[in-house]
C-alpha cells in the first residue's frame, strides 16, 4: 500500500533532511526510499514513492506540501480562465526524475517483484485544486460542479489527459502495474459520481496497457460504479467484508485489501485473527492482493508489518500447496 515507508526509522531520518518533493526529484534517493519497505518487509511489489500532486506541477500549478496539513495550492482553480492557463505536459518533460526513479527501482527488484506506479483520481486531485487545501466537506468543489459545470468538466478533462500521459510514461519507464487513488470520491453520490468523476477515471485507466488497480475509500455505495469505470483490480477499504465486496464487484475482477491498518496499533493476536479472516473470505480465489484497507499509519511498528507479511506469505503458500 502507498505510504508503506512512513513508519520506518530510516525513512524518518531522511525526512528530517529532505522534503517530499526534494526526495521525489532525486531519482537515486527516491528509488532508495521506494525500496526501503521492500527490503524491510519482503513484500511482493514496490509502490513508487511519489505524491498524487506530482503530475500537476508541470501543468503550471504551484503546490506546497505542508506538514500535518497536506497539499496547499497557492492559487486555487475557480474560473474557466484558470483552467485554460493549465498545460498538459509530457511526463518526459515535466517529471523526468520520476521516470528515472521507476527505471532504477525496476532494475533493483527481482523479476517476480512488481513495480507499481500511481496517480491520484482526477476527482480527488481536482478537489485539492479547487479548494486550495485538504477538506472533508468539498463545499467549493461541489459549488463548482453544480454551479459552473463548464469549469469543472474542463478541469477534469485536462487532469484526465495529464494523468493518463503520466501513468503511460511510468509504464514506459518500467512500471508493471499502475494504481489510481481516488481517496475522496466517496463524498459523491452515485449520480454525481457518474456525471462528474467516472468518465475521467475511466480515461486514465484506459491510457495504459498494463494491469490497473482502482482504489478509493469510504465508497461502499460506489463499488459497482467504480468497477464500471475500470480497473483490473478493485481496491476496497476495511469498512466492508472482503467477500461481500468481491461479490458486488464480480468474479471477473481482482480485489485488493482490506485489513484495517489501525489494527496494527493493537495486540498481535487480534491482527493475526483479522488477517486470517480476510484470507478466509478470499477463500484462495485467484485475483486477491492482500493489503491494508488504506495507507500505513506512521505510528505502526515496522516489526509488526514484517510479521504480517510473513504470516500472509505462510498462509497463502500453504493454500497454494
Amino acid at each position: 500500500m502507498r505510504q508503506a515507508g512512513r513508519s520506518l526509522p530510516e525513512y524518518r531520518e531522511l525526512r528530517e533532511r529532505y522534503g517530499l518533493f526534494e526526495i521525489a526529484r532525486d531519482p537515486e534517493l527516491c528509488a532508495d526510499v521506494t525500496l526501503q519497505p521492500v527490503r524491510r518487509h519482503e513484500v511482493d511489489a514496490a509502490v513508487m514513492f511519489a505524491d498524487i500532486m506530482l503530475p500537476v506541477l508541470g501543468m503550471g500549478i504551484e503546490v506546497e506540501l505542508v506538514e500535518n496539513v497536506g497539499p496547499v495550492v497557492s492559487e486555487p482553480i475557480r474560473s474557466l480562465a484558470d483552467v485554460e492557463r493549465l498545460v498538459v505536459p509530457e511526463p518526459e518533460d515535466s517529471v523526468p526524475w520520476t521516470l528515472e526513479s521507476v527505471r532504477l527501482v525496476r532494475e533493483a527488484l527481482r523479476p517476480d517483484q512488481a513495480v507499481i506506479g500511481f496517480a491520484g483520481g482526477p476527482f480527488t486531485v481536482a478537489g485539492y485544486l479547487v479548494e486550495g487545501k485538504p477538506t472533508r466537506e468539498f463545499k467549493q468543489t461541489k459549488a463548482c460542479m453544480y454551479g459552473s459545470p463548464e469549469v469543472w468538466h474542463a478541469l477534469m478533462d485536462k487532469l484526465a489527459d495529464a494523468f493518463g500521459r503520466y501513468l503511460a510514461g511510468c509504464v514506459r519507464a518500467g512500471a508493471d502495474v499502475v494504481q489510481l487513488f481516488d481517496s475522496w470520491v466517496g463524498t459523491l453520490s452515485v449520480a454525481d459520481y457518474r456525471e462528474f468523476a467516472a468518465p475521467y477515471s475511466a480515461r486514465v485507466l484506459d491510457a495504459v496497457d498494463v494491469p490497473t488497480i482502482h482504489f478509493a475509500t469510504g465508497d461502499a455505495h460506489l463499488l459497482e460504479e467504480r468497477r464500471e469505470a475500470g480497473g483490473d483490480v478493485i481496491g476496497v477499504d476495511w469498512r466492508l467484508p472482503l467477500d461481500a465486496a468481491w461479490e458486488r464487484i464480480g468474479q471477473g475482477r481482482g480485489i485488493q485489501g482490506n485489513l484495517d491498518g489501525a489494527l496494527l496499533l493493537g495486540p498481535w493476536d487480534r491482527v493475526e485473527r483479522e488477517a486470517e479472516d480476510v484470507l478466509r473470505r478470499a477463500d484462495g480465489r485467484p485475483g486477491h492482493v492482500f493489503n491494508l484497507g488504506h495507507g500505513v499509519l506512521p505510528e505502526t511498528n515496522p516489526a509488526d508489518l514484517s510479521r504480517l507479511v510473513a504470516f500472509v506469505h505462510e498462509r497463502t503458500a500453504a493454500v497454494a500447496a
